[in-house]
């Protein structure tokens, strides 16, 4: 082998090393692991804003459905704390642990075993508000307390004026049935007895007026606007239609004589 072979052999050898690191410099590494970011600030929660239009509710029973139409204009504390617990399947699965004929209709605080459910924290007494508690109406209930309502509500059976509260604070009503009048008549006619319960405490307790037959709410909804019309023309045309008025009684005619009156 002369000189200019082997001067020939090294260079290529040469290029293809070379080459070689080129291509392993190329090859993708596992990436040097960076210094820990300073975590940003979490993003202030927003509250969505109150609702400005009628809240509909679809409450499931087991007497049957209710739709409740709140006003979140006149009552947006107590509307927005009901839409809370709705949002939260808090109703779901609780009874109305007391009737009182001819007067209310309550429920929203125990399950169906009548043991009290913890709730949020208690919210100010809208009983200001103008709305009164009339028959159908929707009111918050809660203790001898102005400003201690939760999670437990009640339905007018009758116009109740003395709730209104003319001389002290009286009982926030924050809607409406706009359909289930029948739903609540029928639970209104539920006699009364006595229920064992048991509060948050563990403390067993007595209920007095609780329903003699034992009604569940199964579930509580919030709807939109179109689907409780819906609801509300089912439940129009489905209604018995009201009974005519009695014709008015037709004076007897005189049969004819053939003379002159």
């Amino acid at each position: 082998m002369n000189t200019t072979t082997r001067l020939l052999r090294t260079v290529t050898a040469s290029c293809a090393l070379a080459f070689m690191s080129a291509a392993v410099a190329q090859e993708p590494t596992a990436p040097t692991p960076a210094a820990p970011a300073t975590a940003a600030p979490e993003a202030p929660v927003v509250q969505a804003p109150a609702a400005t239009g009628p809240v509909f509710i679809l409450l499931d029973t087991t007497k049957g459905s209710i739709v409740l139409e709140l006003d979140p204009v006149k009552a947006p504390i107590s509307v927005e704390n009901f839409r809370r617990y709705v949002k939260e399947g808090f109703y779901n699965q609780t009874v109305f642990h007391r009737i009182v004929p001819n007067f209310v209709v309550q429920g929203g605080g125990y399950d169906e075993k009548f043991v009290l459910k913890k709730t949020n924290d208690p919210i100010k007494n809208e009983w200001t508000n103008g709305l009164k508690n009339m028959r159908g109406s929707i009111s918050m209930a809660r203790t001898s307390l102005p400003d201690t309502a939760t999670s437990q509500f009640f339905l007018n059976l009758k116009d109740n004026p003395a709730l209104d509260g003319a001389n002290a604070p009286g009982y926030a009503v924050f809607g409406k049935i706009v359909v289930g009048m029948d739903v609540l008549a029928a639970m209104g006619a539920i006699p009364p007895g006595h229920q064992d319960a048991t509060d948050q405490i563990g403390s067993k307790q007595v209920l007095p007026n609780a329903p003699s037959e034992k009604v569940v709410m199964r579930s509580a909804a919030e709807i939109d606007a179109a689907a409780a019309a819906k609801l509300i023309a089912e439940a129009k045309a489905a209604a018995p239609a009201a009974p005519a008025a009695p014709a008015a009684p037709v004076a007897p005619v005189a049969p004819p004589t053939g003379k002159s009156a």
